[in-house]
């Protein structure tokens, strides 16, 4: 199993510095993709199915923001070894044929190294459709997004044909140049919903999940596989945002917290959940933060974690964990 950092490209605070110390510490520890969030115009009240409490939270980690795509292209450029990642954008918020050349380009400039996340929003957003003139896309989200990952990809293998779709009609258009990866870079989907593991084993490259206990994925997970494998489709990658807050006691997000020793067990749990990459979150926005608290993790939990996956592997008479 890989780790990847999430880049506090939100939350107060948030800054080139501490950008720049996420991308020192990945390439250092050899993670694997630097994923940033993405949000535009958050509600302070949250949306009119949103309670007091996630309101609050959902200002605390978006008020402040750093856009997604820009964030992305500094750090590429200043952090050249580790993939970028959006963690995620949501199409029906923006417009598909311009993230179709926002991406490609990206994807461009960095030599590749692009990956995807998308999704729909949650009820809670509704505020921020609003916000952003989007709201006719609200209810039609899910098929907005459908059809994003099917014009992106048109778009990005280099097809000329007309593209029709209810959203989009593309009849006399040029579209150069394509992202080194073409139609294979990676999507992956996101949200908490059936629908959105739906579309793993239909149309999507891999999933990102967020506030996932392990638990949680053991009979989801191999349904989506499968769900793949009926449809002639690769194995899909499987890559978990977990919060890790070493020594503190839970709270209502869930997390890995307590002792170092129940952190290490908590990352073999996603790993026979089948999780081939874990995104370590932390709260650390300010550079030295980030610096201390990736420093700890490296040397209370990350040499622990890999040994013990060693000998539970080997013990099993497998071999390393699939990488994407």
């Amino acid at each position: 199993m890989e780790f990847s950092l999430a880049v506090q490209n939100n939350r107060l605070g948030a800054s080139a510095e501490g950008m720049d110390a996420a991308g020192e510490v990945a390439t250092r520890y050899g993670f694997k993709t630097l994923w940033v969030a993405d949000h535009l115009l958050v509600s302070r009240k949250g949306g009119p199915k949103a309670d007091e409490w996630y309101a609050q939270y959902n200002l605390l980690e978006h008020e402040w923001i750093l856009e997604a795509l820009l964030s992305l292209m500094y750090i590429g450029a200043r952090h050249q070894t580790v993939l970028l990642g959006l963690g995620v954008i949501v199409p029906a918020m923006r417009d598909a044929p311009a993230l179709a050349k926002e991406i490609a380009s990206l994807d461009t400039l960095s030599g590749g190294r692009v990956v995807a996340g998308v999704g729909v929003g949650d009820e809670e957003d509704y505020l921020e459709y609003q916000n952003l003139g989007k709201v006719d896309r609200f209810k039609v989200r899910g098929a907005y997004l459908n059809e994003t990952v099917a014009l992106w990809r048109h778009l990005w293998s280099g097809r000329t044909d007309p593209f029709v779709g209810k959203f989009h009609q593309l009849n006399d258009f040029t579209f150069q140049p394509p992202p080194p990866q073409g139609g294979n870079l990676p999507i992956f989907a996101s949200g908490r919903s059936d629908r959105a593991l739906a579309r793993v084993g239909t149309m999507l490259d891999g999933y990102l999940g967020s506030r996932w206990a392990p638990s949680q994925f053991h009979e989801k997970w191999p349904a989506a596989i499968e769900r793949a494998r009926q449809n002639g489709r690769p194995k899909p990658y499987l890559a978990m945002r977990v919060r890790i807050r070493i020594g503190e006691q839970p709270d209502e997000i869930f997390s890995l917290c307590g002792e170092p020793e129940a952190v290490v067990a908590g990352l073999l749990d996603y790993e026979a959940a089948g999780a081939d990459e874990v995104v370590l979150v932390f709260d650390a926005v300010k550079p030295e933060e980030v610096l201390r608290d990736t420093e700890r993790f490296n040397r209370e939990i990350l040499e622990v974690y890999r040994e013990r996956s060693r000998l539970q592997r080997a013990a099993a008479g497998g071999g390393p964990t699939r990488a994407a």
